[in-house]
């Protein structure tokens, strides 16, 4: 009976696309070793370097960690594409432990989405050009960031409704928009995901710093990526939908990634106003860098931004996929 049970349970494991996810049993607080989580759901686990990256695959799906203390133990990867965790990490005189908010929060919504309500579609994408009218953004020579956000928030608005998509913009021209009134924008017109477009720039290194990052609501409890172990930790109404959060942004930072071939800086975690106020799954793009030489240039011309445009629709329609909307 107790190998009937085992076989039983195995096999639910096994099915493609419908992963329950075993827990390991908690170490302590909000921990469990990632070494029994692993073989609890079938992984095989690996150091790639000893003490410093430990790799789990199953099939096609690679997990791959950060264990060295000397560098941020949030590092990790799913399939390839650069997740930061909600927390590091822990390495015990070789007991590797993940916290369970990552297992649950960061990996198990990519790796297993859970399927819409039956009759809960994705139609309506709430655009957010960033920025505005005596807000600039971000400022490199005579480019102003304000501008970038909108002429490619105008790119993404055409691609997704010749795709079948409702679409709607927090702004069309060159007004201010209150933070706090771009999520309720969203929110007013039934809007089913949101997503806000922001370009960086850097004070430093501008020859050597690029790439894409993006960013979701930062669970409760944990920290942001960018906050150094300070800042807000508490529940935020963005929190609702911390799984359908990490999914769209995984999927939108994956298809950036591989469409454009750009430097992957990462699925990342902040507080940011229009993402701890959204009551839709919501995430904010950070395109690329105003600042480098190369990119900088890439950004401002037209035919780049069809292709920008083109990898957030991709990254939107591989996030309708998953969950079945």
């Amino acid at each position: 009976m107790k190998k009937a049970v085992f076989v039983f349970l195995l096999a639910l494991l096994l099915v493609p696309g419908e992963w329950m996810f075993a827990r390991a049993p908690y170490v302590r607080p909000n921990y469990v070793r990632l070494g029994e989580w692993a073989r609890a759901n079938v992984f095989l686990v690996r150091w790639l370097e000893r003490d410093r990256t430990l790799e789990l695959t199953r099939g096609d799906t690679r997990l791959t960690f950060n264990v060295d203390s000397r560098s941020d133990a949030r590092k990790a990867q799913i399939n390839g594409v650069q997740v930061w965790l909600a927390f590091p990490v822990l390495d015990q005189n070789g007991n590797v432990f993940i916290s369970q908010t990552d297992l649950a929060e960061t990996i198990a919504p990519v790796l297993a989405p859970r399927a819409n309500p039956a009759g809960i579609k994705v139609r309506t994408i709430c655009i957010d050009p960033g920025h505005g009218g005596n807000d600039p953004g971000y400022q490199v020579g005579s480019n102003d960031e304000k501008k970038y956000t909108l002429l490619l928030a105008e790119e993404v608005r055409a691609e997704l409704k010749a795709a079948g998509f409702n679409v709607v913009l927090t702004r069309t021209t060159d007004v201010k928009i209150p933070l706090e009134d771009r999520p309720a924008f969203a929110r007013k017109k039934g809007a089913d995901l949101f997503i806000s477009l922001h370009f960086n720039a850097s004070e430093t290194a501008r020859n050597e710093v690029n790439g894409t990052e993006t960013f979701c609501c930062t669970p409760a409890g944990a920290t942001s990526t960018n906050a150094r172990g300070e800042g807000d930790t508490r529940w935020v109404v963005g929190n609702r939908y911390d799984e359908r959060n990490m999914l769209l942004a995984y999927e939108l930072q994956k298809s950036y990634a591989n469409n454009l071939g750009v430097e992957d800086r990462g699925v990342k975690r902040a507080r940011f106003q229009v993402l701890r106020e959204s009551t839709v799954p919501s995430i904010l793009i950070e395109g690329g860098f105003l600042s480098h030489p190369t990119e900088g240039k890439k950004i401002t011309d037209p035919a780049y931004r069809k292709q920008m445009a083109h990898a957030i629709v991709q990254g939107v329609l591989a996030y309708k996929k998953a969950v079945r909307g």
